[in-house]
């Protein structure tokens, strides 16, 4: 899975299901570092101050990342919550997430068994309905290049899903783009091959 590209939540994502009179609110939301996700944990807890536990786990970075993760049972038997939390969203298949999920006893002990169960099922129910966006990491470049060229450059931009932010008009036109970080070699090399090495690229783009 490349790092510079890969889905993640498009909006928040709230799912609840009921288990022996128990209820479990998996609420999700896209996260980029660990910090985020405390402060998306803190949130839950004050909006269910009243709740028994309020179990979470987050990933930040590319799906399946294991570098920066962080998970809690918040009082449930150790492994019940936060383990299977954090398992589902590393299979999901997205990555810069948080999960929390409020649990409200309903009078019914679970058992273990039961309660990973429950915790994993309502993780995936808000899984399921999340939406999902793209992530990409952009590249800002500019060059100039001669007028007779301008035409040509303009049609093979979106090839290496660059976009043009600003033009200059002088001796030569100078171009400011935006372009997917993980295009940018291809787009210089193609950018020098079309303009027969006539293309100045700053040394640090």
């Amino acid at each position: 899975m490349s790092r510079t590209r890969y889905p993640i939540p498009a909006a928040p994502c709230r799912c609840e299901i009921e288990v022996n009179r128990s209820r479990f609110i998996a609420s999700i939301e896209m996260v980029e570092t660990p910090d985020q996700a405390q402060d998306f944990v803190a949130r839950l807890k004050q909006e269910f101050p009243t709740a028994n536990h309020n179990c979470w786990a987050y990933l930040c970075g590319p799906p399946g990342s294991s570098d920066r993760i962080g998970l809690s049972d918040d009082g449930e038997p150790h492994g019940v919550a936060g383990k299977p939390l954090l398992t589902a969203l590393q299979h999901s298949g997205l990555g810069d997430l948080a999960v929390v999920v409020t649990r409200f006893f309903g009078g019914i002990k679970l058992g273990k068994g039961g309660m990973v169960k429950a915790y994993t099922q309502a993780v995936q129910s808000a899984l399921e309905q999340l939406e999902v966006a793209e992530k990409i990491a952009w590249e800002e470049l500019r060059f100039s290049c001669a007028y007779p060229l301008l035409s040509s450059i303009e049609r093979l931009l979106p090839d290496y899903e660059a976009t043009i932010l600003e033009q200059q008009f002088a001796a030569q036109v100078v171009l400011h783009i935006r372009v997917a970080q993980e295009q940018l070699t291809a787009l210089r090399t193609r950018l020098t091959d079309l303009s027969a090495g006539q293309i100045n690229f700053p040394e640090n783009p």
